[in-house]
């Protein structure tokens, strides 16, 4: 290509074993004959083109022979989504950005945007035409403020992006935690117990974004998350609900990109997380949704204020929708359960299922709660029978058998189940009682050891709020499986256990 030559350069595809996460990236040789690198080393993004079939994507320049100068190299992201066969002929030009980038330029100088602009950048964030820079600009520009006419926009067109699911029952129920919470991982128990009553639920679950679990990383222990959307249909048929991940059945698919973002900038508005869980349910099909919302001192809502306003925004946008949300609070003081990390929540979630005598009774109590809200949604069961019925479903097994039929159904995990090798405790630094726990905190360190990448890394609680201890004491347990993450995770503990311990409370001399 010259540069009097108006004609787009054409070359062949290599697909090059290269995993470049979420971005498009196409590989050329500094020697490339179709082309010439210089021209388009001034344009961030480049249009890789078959037909009607084009593709936007960030273009490297290699010297190491990776590529032939004939050809293009598609690392594997981008390989999968342009769909051509190897040696296929492209073409390849300087990419303008999308006009969308307009609109997002505008929201970070503080304008609101009407409902075209909002679904166009979703409609090109879910055809990978934005970088991560720009997606988290608009992230980073919609957290300044949104408009409540700008959440309906962009819950509507985050919604009608990608699959919409549609079932022959007329009551759907789901639930949904914010999160925040560590251990927290009632769907797992829930689900088994509406389905085996018989209602409907198709539960769908993102992936850990700041947390050290999400309950699709969890359940992955178990048993297949990554199904496909006939797939989901013929377990929800067959068991009448299911624990998988959203992002495989292309449900709300710019929610995925953007939690992506959200993750290393550990970013979580209140819109961004209403637009994207009541998003998700509508693409799912819900037509009842119970949001529990986690109320504590290092929860993601820290007072009672914090949390009437976010329910209010899910009161509305699910009126909006035809949406039957019913929102409640529950404790965020302290995690839920005994374990945290993927495989240490999994073993908790079995143990209430199988009615263990050293289940957690938190964990046990908070899901019968939490599903006799759902069950009470049943016109044929009296107000006020929900939390028998659900006890009765959990003790007598029929929620352990469900939850064995969704497994089977939904095929064996590949995951290693395995807990991580190298451990340490954490020791209370004196006598006294548990007066406080830091979720954050034990989030982060549970993270630092390696969860959820790690299935089997996480921590282990021996102690909760309220407990005695004695100086020496292990709090925790921490599992990892490589030395560095032994090492930071250690020095984060020791540096901050994440635990308050009280001088004990002196005894009453007595007459």
């Amino acid at each position: 290509m010259t540069l009097g030559d108006s004609r787009p350069a054409e070359l062949r595809i290599r697909r090059v074993p290269l995993d470049t996460g979420r971005e498009n990236v196409i590989i050329i040789s500094r020697r490339s004959k179709a082309m010439r690198p210089e021209i388009f080393r001034g344009f961030s993004r480049v249009e890789l083109r078959r037909g009607d079939k084009a593709l936007l994507a960030t273009l490297l320049i290699t010297d190491d022979g990776l590529v032939e100068p004939d050809e293009i190299g598609l690392a594997e992201p981008a390989f999968r989504r342009f769909a051509e066969p190897v040696d296929s002929l492209v073409t390849v030009r300087p990419a303008p950005p999308p006009e969308s980038l307009g609109a997002v330029r505008s929201k970070i100088q503080g304008q609101t945007l009407d409902d075209a602009e909002i679904e166009a950048i979703v409609s090109d964030i879910t055809r990978y035409r934005y970088s991560d820079m720009e997606i988290a600009a608009f992230l980073v520009g919609s957290a300044s403020f949104m408009t409540s006419s700008e959440l309906i926009a962009l819950t509507r067109a985050m919604a009608h992006a990608g699959t919409q699911l549609k079932w022959p029952a007329p009551m759907v129920v789901d639930k949904h935690c914010i999160g925040g919470i560590p251990g927290n991982r009632t769907s797992m128990i829930v689900v088994p117990i509406v389905a085996a009553h018989g209602l409907i639920i198709p539960k769908t679950s993102s992936r850990a974004i700041t947390s050290p679990a999400g309950t699709a990383d969890t359940m992955e222990v178990l048993a297949r998350v990554n199904v496909s959307v006939d797939e989901m249909k013929s377990i929800v048929a067959t068991c009448n609900g299911c624990l998988i991940w959203g992002g495989h059945v292309n449900l709300s698919p710019a929610d995925d990109i953007l939690i992506s973002v959200e993750r290393p900038l550990s970013l979580d508005t209140r819109e961004q997380m209403v637009a994207s869980i009541i998003s998700k349910k509508l693409a799912a099909g819900s037509t009842h949704l119970l949001i529990d919302l986690p109320v504590g001192p290092t929860a993601k809502l820290t007072n009672g204020a914090e949390a009437m306003r976010l329910r209010k925004l899910f009161e509305f946008v699910g009126d909006r929708f035809g949406l039957s949300v019913e929102v409640i609070t529950t404790d965020g003081s302290q995690p839920i359960g005994n374990g945290i990390g993927p495989v240490l929540e999994a073993e908790d979630v079995m143990a209430v299922l199988s009615n263990e005598p050293t289940a957690p009774v938190d964990l046990r109590e908070k899901s019968l709660r939490l599903a006799a809200h759902l069950l009470e949604y049943d016109p044929a069961l009296r107000g006020g029978a929900g939390y028998a019925r659900a006890r009765d479903l959990l003790e007598s097994g029929a929620a352990l058998t469900q939850m064995h039929r969704i497994m089977d159904a939904q095929g064996p995990s590949d995951c290693n189940s395995d807990l991580g090798p190298l451990t340490f405790d954490a020791k209370a630094a004196s006598d006294g009682v548990v007066s406080g726990i830091d979720c954050l905190q034990l989030n982060r360190l549970a993270r630092t050891a390696g969860a959820p990448l790690d299935k089997g890394a996480g921590i282990r609680l021996f102690k909760k709020i309220g407990d005695p201890v004695e100086q020496g004491e292990p709090l925790y347990r921490v599992y990892t499986f490589d030395q560095p993450e032994f090492a930071l995770a250690e020095a984060s503990a020791n540096a901050d256990s994440g635990y308050a311990v009280a001088p004990p409370r002196p005894r009453k001399a007595t007459p």
